[in-house]
């Protein structure tokens, strides 16, 4: 059993057991583990390459044991998806793949468990991915079942992202969007406004003016090396904060909150631009151990910034009239983030999004009441539902009538860019900025700008 197969194995069960992150895992248990650059990256690969593909796999594996895989033990069951994709989407040897995988069946159930995922995986690799591919597709009730199988997204989520598309008339994009989700992203990275700039050898990102990428050299050790001052930060996060507080002119003096800060990277771009421009900034995380992310991303910051771990619509109820910049990073079902978060893909179902919804409307609707007149929230998800996005909005827009404006997100964002990136007009006629995997090869952020007039 090599290093590699263990430290992927115990993410995938952390993950299905736990809920864990395995985008937060992993790399602890690839530094605890001791693991050679060749294993850490075959350890990264088996992980998020399995996740990602579950849906598929588990479809692979239903075929293969002639049993539903909800029926297997869930240890056994992580063994089997791992030794699946090793031989469906791996060059590691076939017998290799079956042999360790085996090993993992046996640890978690014993001799007849390896049996059992022996029988299953020599099965499976005496055809190859095409004809697994083409076996699991027939076994569809409907189009869109066909398309989940294939491309392993729940049914409910490609329904979503086809009308999130529709929404731009860009309908025709969802196969090229799917695919998108199961390439593992580029790392991006950002040096925070006045304090750090990118190495020589570094490339500039087409979008984000703070955004690179490494020309060489572990995205780890450099942030290490510059205080925190350069970070490891999708182009689109980057985009979500700078939209904020580069929406119009800063006033020196101004008093800006994060309301829901953690993990605290868009909390760190905003340290950085507050400090740049003479402003004051507050952070909020209700999680305590999120708050501590957001105090440890901001501890290379020179600025005093207070982390308040507290509920945000009791925070903004108490504080009317306070802010001249709010940031709504709201908790969302987190559907434009697959590439990074492949798990979140399968925690989610679409009985979760009117909760969702109703908590989002909620935190807007106290931002802009603890908004001063002329003050501006950005209201940000990393989800294109509508629901989440347009819904959430065009309710608040009710609600406050005339005494708030919306901003053109899409001007903003293009006035940011270093090359124009291509944000379709929504059919609403709205200003809303919406970021897709596929077209900008950024996480599916959806920006909008508010004004509460004065």
């Amino acid at each position: 059993m090599t290093g590699a197969r263990q430290v992927a194995y115990d993410t995938l069960r952390a993950v299905h057991e736990s809920d864990a992150y395995a985008n937060l895992l992993l790399p602890t248990a690839i530094e605890r583990a001791g693991l050679s650059e060749a294993d850490a990256a075959l350890a990264t690969e088996l992980t998020y390459g399995t996740l990602r593909r579950r849906g598929t796999y588990d479809a692979v594996i239903g075929i293969a044991a002639d049993r539903a895989p909800s029926s297997i033990d869930p240890g056994i069951l992580d063994a089997l998806r791992l030794g699946v994709h090793q031989l469906l989407a791996t060059r590691v040897a076939s017998h290799a793949a079956v042999n360790e995988s085996v090993t993992l069946a046996r640890r978690a159930g014993g001799r007849g468990a390896a049996g059992f995922a022996n029988a299953v995986l020599r099965r499976v690799s005496r055809d190859t991915p095409g004809e697994w591919s083409d076996r699991v597709v027939r076994t569809a009730r409907s189009d869109d079942e066909a398309i989940a199988l294939a491309t392993s997204h729940p049914v409910w989520v490609i329904r979503a992202f086809r009308r999130a598309l529709a929404a731009e008339g860009r309908a025709d994009e969802l196969d090229a969007l799917l695919t998108a989700d199961n390439v593992a992203p580029r790392v991006t990275m950002a040096a925070l406004t006045g304090l750090a700039e990118p190495g020589p050898e570094a490339r500039r990102t087409p979008f984000s003016p703070l955004g690179f990428r490494l020309g060489g050299g572990a995205p780890e050790a450099a942030v290490t090396d510059s205080g925190g001052r350069v970070r490891v930060q999708d182009e689109g996060s980057q985009l979500a904060a700078l939209a904020l507080t580069r929406s119009r002119p800063v006033q020196e003096g101004e008093r800006w909150l994060d309301l829901c800060a953690g993990p605290g990277g868009k909390t760190a771009i905003l340290a950085a631009e507050a400090l740049s421009a003479g402003a004051r900034l507050d952070a909020n995380e209700v999680s305590p151990a999120r708050a501590g992310l957001v105090r440890r991303s901001i501890a290379g910051v020179p600025l005093e910034v207070e982390v308040t771990e507290r509920d945000g619509r009791d925070l903004t109820a108490e504080r009317p009239g306070t802010y001249d910049r709010i940031l709504v990073d709201a908790p969302c079902t987190g559907l434009g983030a697959l590439r990074r978060r492949p798990e979140a893909r399968w925690r989610k179902a679409p009985g979760d999004v009117p909760e969702l919804t109703a908590l989002q409307s909620a935190l807007l609707t106290g931002s802009i009441e603890a908004l001063a007149p002329g003050g501006v929230v950005a209201y940000v998800t990393c989800s294109p539902h509508l629901a989440e996005t347009a819904g959430v909005v065009a309710e608040v827009r009710r609600r406050f009538g005339d005494a708030i404006e919306e901003l053109d997100a899409r001007d903003v964002v293009r006035r940011l860019a270093v090359s124009e990136p291509d944000l379709a007009e929504q059919t609403d006629g709205s200003g809303r900025a919406q970021l897709w995997p596929h077209r900008h090869n950024t996480d599916a952020m959806s920006i909008t700008l508010l004004r509460r007039r004065a």
